[in-house]
């Protein structure tokens, strides 16, 4: 097996036992990126330098017998995630000079470690995008038939880790944003309960829904990583003050037993019209294996499932245009030049925000805009409450749920871009989750006829990242 394709696990192993250094393994990845990247697209800026240095101190780290578990481990970063003296553009060309002074929060933990940062990977435009066609530069392709997009909006953090460009990858979930590329590309990506992880440093979107969390090869990889990434923040106020339970350790938990679980299939999911037959069918499989494994498998209802894309639809870009606002042009990023301030402001966002962004923060500063503001904005805040009530229903009678993560498999580049409402409901099973805040993890389920990857959902409790690694793992 080539090194960049070895697992998380696999590479810790081997880097133990000095069956190869970190150099060598991150050279491996890179030489992966510099053979496919103009094709894939998957990178927008490539960290060369930076890499093999990082690899060079992990090396010394482990000579010295100082390593941990993501010691001189290759890594990529979504772009939309800040990196100490590393480009950060968020795929939009108005930040396309913008280099952090800091580190997210979440990306410090890693860097702690010795982990190795390969590059940023391209996304949409802010997160804005369900297809990774929403990014100024150029959409990301699908590694496994390059005239398919890889989802959005962490297309390029997926494509990186399914095409073996890095052992794992950081990504951000605000309505999708990891399970549906993961579910495209065919890999594994969760998104974390929101407060499990901190957002600070993440170019916010939405702020009552961002999350940020790692994609990867196999769910105990996943795990590793949120045992790094998760806790409380003293620059994220809304963190959650608990302890950090060891994942990777209760994935091995000999007290689990399938036996003992309670799996809720929503019926919603599956009537949903638009379902591809091959991926209703292979979840479908997938659900009878988890019975035959001792499951206990237990029909519910989600009655407001249907409305979570128009909350979502409404209640995000009225956030979005809050956000946004600090994107001018003025204090940093790219600035038109213009003859007057008015026309700097008005070109520099114009030119540097893509029809998606633009789109966001006029629908946004619709909703919030007086006489519209309770029809829209609090009548979606009202539905949001039911949507998370609907949730907490279900969890008490089941540990988990399990849906299909995207309703098709990856389709054509271009083949939706111009029809918005197509794109919006491509995240019709991973939105109502995003709604409610609560996480849930997309896990590979096999291919169509095809070949094309089809992911599968698994939702928890809030808090229950545990458990739905559990179910995972046992997938």
């Amino acid at each position: 097996m080539n090194l960049n394709e070895l697992t998380i696990q696999e590479a810790r192993d081997g880097l133990d036992k000095k069956e190869f250094t970190s150099v060598e393994l991150t050279q491996a990845c890179l030489d992966r990126i510099h053979d496919r990247n103009e094709e894939i697209n998957a990178f927008i800026t490539v960290t060369d330098e930076l890499a093999l240095e990082e690899a060079r101190k992990a090396d010394e780290m482990i000579a010295r017998g100082e390593q941990k578990m993501l010691t001189g481990i290759p890594y990529s970063v979504k772009d939309a995630i800040c990196t100490l003296d590393v480009r950060s553009t968020a795929s939009a060309k108005i930040l396309d000079n913008y280099i952090p002074p800091f580190d997210a929060t979440v990306i410090r933990k890693i860097r702690e470690q010795g982990a190795v940062l390969v590059g940023k990977t391209n996304c949409d435009a802010f997160g804005h995008g369900a297809s990774n066609e929403q990014s100024m530069y150029g959409p990301v392709k699908n590694p496994h038939d390059t005239s398919k997009v890889a989802g959005g909006s962490s297309g390029g953090a997926a494509a990186s880790v399914a095409d073996h460009q890095c052992l794992f990858a950081i990504a951000e979930d605000t309505g999708g944003s990891i399970r549906q590329p993961a579910a495209l590309c065919g890999v594994y990506g969760i998104r974390p309960s929101y407060g499990r992880n901190s957002r600070y440093g993440i170019m916010p979107m939405a702020s009552s829904f961002d999350t940020v969390g790692p994609m990867a090869k196999t769910a105990s990889d996943i795990a590793i990583v949120m045992e790094v990434m998760a806790g409380v923040d003293a620059k994220d106020a809304t963190t959650v003050p608990e302890d950090v339970p060891v994942y990777s350790e209760e994935l091995q938990n000999a007290d689990f037993n399938m036996q003992n679980i309670r799996i809720g299939v929503p019926k919603e999911y599956f009537e949903i019209e638009g379902l591809d037959p091959e991926v209703k069918e292979a979840i479908e499989e997938k659900i009878t294996s988890l019975e035959n494994a001792g499951a206990t498998i237990v029909p519910v209802s989600l009655p407001h499932t249907k409305y979570a894309i128009p909350v979502y639809y409404i209640a995000v870009p009225s956030e979005d245009s809050s956000n946004l606002g600090r994107i001018d042009g003025i204090r940093y990023g790219v600035q038109a030049d213009m003859e007057n301030l008015y026309n700097t402001y008005a070109h520099s966002r114009a030119h540097g925000f893509p029809e998606e962004v633009k789109r966001r923060i006029m629908v946004g500063t619709y909703a919030l805009s007086a006489g519209y503001y309770d029809a829209y904005y609090r009548k979606a805040q009202q539905v949001r409450t039911l949507i998370m009530q609907d949730f907490d229903t279900v969890f008490q009678d089941v540990d988990v749920l399990i849906t299909p993560t995207s309703p098709f498999p990856a389709f054509g580049i271009g083949e939706k871009k111009d029809d918005v409402i197509a794109m919006y409901l491509a995240d019709v099973f991973v939105s109502p989750g995003a709604v409610a805040g609560i996480p849930g993890i997309s896990v590979p389920a096999g291919n169509t006829k095809a070949g094309l990857p089809i992911g599968l959902q698994i939702m928890g409790p809030r808090m229950g990242e545990s458990k739905i690694l559990q179910v995972a793992n046992v997938l």
